[in-house]
């Protein structure tokens, strides 16, 4: 269903069985993967979401700021930001914030606070009562894991996700968020440490292949730019889920207007999360 993208620049072949990767693809850590989770290989449906402004309503780099002294990043700090490589600023923010003492409970206070967005505790709920049969559900997010599971961890949604797919982040002996990118790629409309279609289509592949049988259908959840990437690569019978008004919906709208087919799959926008369970509803019916 996914080989067939018409947006080629961000395709490289999946990754080969553990022990074997290449030594350039060699940067993806197991906790990646959320190791050890089993996955049961008659899921109909695959559910990807993006983490910042998608399940939560604010962008967890912009919060955990929150800590730092007076709750802003001094202007030496910002003026390191260079286009594309926003994971190695943030290497840099969470250096400066352990240099201020913020501490691992520090941080892991702020991500707990931040808010669903609407309507998206609903939909976990639903998946949670149709996951058993349905849907195999993953996040993928150019956040960082610590964030992310600070977050699923207090709303009691961690067990509903298989996979957390995003850049690694782990304290250091001296008590450091240290974090990495989540890999290289060929993309160039992507930033430098992760394209999250060469993320989704890895999964769908290597899922594909252990499961012996495609996924009916693939649905994408998300809001930002680089969630349009992914979403390229989606088929006619799957459906892309941009929040409404947000920069992935407008690209997809852009797409459709210019070069009217390459955009394939279905797109149905949301306000409240709460539309995407009423859709869901439908598809799983059919």
């Amino acid at each position: 269903m996914m080989g067939d993208s018409v947006f080629n620049c961000c395709y490289v072949p999946p990754h080969p069985p553990p022990g074997e990767e290449e030594p350039r693809r060699s940067s993806r850590p197991e906790t990646m993967a959320s190791r050890g989770s089993h996955v049961s290989p008659d899921k109909r449906f695959l559910i990807f979401f993006d983490f910042d402004e998608t399940v939560v309503d604010e962008t967890s780099d912009d919060m955990v700021v929150q800590a730092a002294p007076g709750q802003h990043l001094p202007n030496w700090l910002k003026d390191t930001y260079q286009l594309g490589r926003y994971n190695e600023y943030m290497q840099r923010v969470l250096a400066y914030l352990a240099e201020q003492g913020v501490t691992e409970s520090d941080i892991r206070s702020i991500m707990e606070k931040i808010p669903a967005t609407p309507g998206m505790l609903n939909l976990f709920q639903y998946l949670r009562t149709r996951s058993a049969q349905d849907f195999e559900a993953v996040l993928v997010s150019d956040s960082n894991t610590f964030f992310i599971e600070s977050w699923l961890r207090r709303a009691g949604a961690r067990q509903l996700f298989q996979r957390v797919l995003s850049n690694p982040a782990t304290f250091n002996k001296d008590g450091r968020l240290v974090l990495r990118p989540f890999h290289t790629h060929d993309c160039l409309r992507c930033p430098e440490n992760m394209c999250k279609q060469v993320v989704v289509r890895d999964y769908v592949a290597r899922r594909t292949q252990e499961r012996g049988r495609p996924y009916q259908r693939v649905f994408y959840v998300g809001d930002g730019a680089n969630d349009f990437c992914p979403a390229l690569s989606l088929g006619p019978r799957d459906v892309a889920f941009p929040r409404r008004d947000f920069p992935m919906h407008k690209l997809i709208t852009e797409t459709h207007e210019a070069r009217p087919g390459e955009f394939r799959a279905v797109t149905v926008p949301w306000e409240n999360a709460e539309e995407v369970v009423q859709r869901l509803r439908k598809l799983v019916a059919e």
